[in-house]
């Protein structure tokens, strides 16, 4: 049942400011300690020992989740994202199902442990006290756990990854980085641009429209491609370029736009910012060795495995 109204009170944004500041010597600890035990000399799966293990911390540490269960977060995000295929994540439907529900029940114990528990900042805590959300159907509150996992999994870890192969494709950048590490503050909006892990989202107009000379009726579904929105050569001059030291960075839509604009985008960066700092702090360079495998998803510019070698 939900606390008496009487019994609430605000609760302040994880993603607030001096809430992100609190964080940031964590991130930094975890990232230190990720990166000072990978390989050195041999390939390594560089998704799975770095970007997908940060992230999982991170995710766990905002849902206040099992930490040593971590990597189920991950797992959730794939599950959803990832068709049921021979030799991929899943082979059957039944397969993600099971997976799924067995997945999203270990949050029922959090949510009644939470609710009977005083307010905290932990995401779990903040949908059980919320006041928008602690009246919720349980499809309601899982429908908000996926949109979280999936928003706070598969964006950071996917930017992660592709940030290092876009440096490895691009020579002249990662050396133009490692001669300035300053430029690490326009390299994180330029990797989110040029990687754009959200493809697209859906709409539903809600009033007629003509945009761009076609027109769009209330109630049409309407598909945003921020991968394209980011390639446009109207607003980004050279769009197909990696260029780490851009003017104006921050013009992308990676992370949406208006009222849906991404809740954690700060956090986001400030996880890429921190990575990319304490790689720059270790390694001269880290190659990449094989070609990525990725994703088979049309939501998601992802990566499966990435092979990987830290040059001596």
């Amino acid at each position: 049942p939900p606390m008496h109204d009487a019994q609430r009170k605000v609760i302040t944004p994880m993603f607030a400011p001096d809430s992100l500041a609190k964080l940031e010597p964590l991130i930094r600890e975890r990232a230190a300690k990720i990166l000072d035990e990978l390989p050195r000399g041999e390939a390594f799966d560089f998704v799975d020992k770095v970007a997908v293990e940060l992230t999982s911390q991170m995710l766990a540490t905002l849902f206040d989740y099992p930490f040593e269960q971590r990597r189920l977060l991950p797992r959730c995000s794939d599950l959803i994202l990832a068709p049921a295929e021979p030799g991929g994540i899943v082979e059957t439907e039944e397969q993600r199902q099971a997976e799924l529900f067995m997945i999203l029940g270990s949050f029922v114990p959090l949510w009644t442990q939470r609710l009977a528990a005083a307010p905290r900042h932990d995401l779990v805590s903040m949908l059980a006290h919320g006041e928008a959300t602690y009246r919720d159907r349980p499809e309601e509150y899982f429908g908000n756990i996926i949109l979280l996992v999936v928003a706070g999994s598969d964006t950071t870890r996917h930017s992660i990854t592709g940030g290092l192969l876009a440096l490895n494709q691009n020579p002249d950048q990662y050396d133009k980085l490692r001669a300035n590490p300053a430029l690490i503050d326009t390299l994180v909006p330029e990797i989110i641009r040029y990687q754009s892990p959200v493809a697209h989202m859906r709409r539903t107009a809600l009033a007629d429209a003509e945009i761009g000379g076609k027109h769009i009726r209330q109630g049409d579904r309407v598909i945003m491609w921020y991968v394209s929105g980011n390639r446009d050569e109207t607003a980004i001059e050279d769009p197909d370029k990696f260029i780490i030291d851009r003017a104006r960075p921050r013009q992308h839509v990676g992370f949406g736009f208006g009222i849906h604009r991404c809740v954690g985008m700060r956090l986001a960066e400030m996880q890429l910012r921190i990575t990319w700092e304490e790689i720059l702090k270790r390694f001269s360079k880290i190659e990449v060795v094989e070609e990525p495998r990725r994703m088979n998803s049309n939501f998601v510019k992802g990566y499966e495995a990435m092979k990987v070698r830290i040059a001596a």
